[in-house]
């Protein structure tokens, strides 16, 4: 890991500690976490182990390295589970900290043409929603398993 963060960083705090159930892949500049929205099936999210809250605040070599590590997630995740579309999104409004989140997206998704954060802010009002996100069709482990075994696939590079 490179230099901590600021204190008050929930991911410079944690990145360090993940249980390794979590933990899709360790990247030399980041690393891909199963996200809790498996109602995505597939749905990752991937945290810069350095502390940035913009990619222009990383060297030009970093960024793109972290960016290529950024397409071998995409690629695990649409190999392993054939999404229609895969949405990537980089905000950091809540947490100022580079991470993506990678959001399959099926044909049976009845709100496949609506923002996922729409179906997420439901889910945090309602406890049936968040059941129903929060589920996908497969064990959690499992997921994380067809995915660690697609990077290994693609020869990914592991911290």
């Amino acid at each position: 890991m490179n230099a901590p963060g600021p204190a008050d960083c929930p991911f410079c705090r944690e990145l360090e500690a993940l249980p390794d159930a979590e933990v899709v892949w360790h990247f030399p500049h980041s690393v891909a976490l199963l996200g809790t929205w498996q109602f995505y099936h597939g749905y990752s999210i991937l945290v810069a182990r350095r502390h940035a809250a913009e990619l222009s605040a990383l060297t030009d070599a970093v960024r793109q390295a972290y960016l290529e590590e950024m397409c071998l997630l995409a690629r695990a995740i649409e190999k392993s589970y054939r999404p229609h579309k895969l949405n990537y999104e980089l905000l950091g409004n809540r947490v100022p900290h580079l991470h993506w989140h990678l959001f399959p997206r099926y044909l049976d998704d009845p709100d496949r043409l609506r923002p996922v954060w729409l179906a997420v802010a439901e889910a945090e009002r309602d406890p049936a929603v968040r059941r129903r996100l929060e589920t996908g069709p497969q064990e959690r482990s499992a997921t994380v398993a067809g995915l660690r075994l697609q990077l290994q696939d693609l020869d990914a590079p592991c911290a």
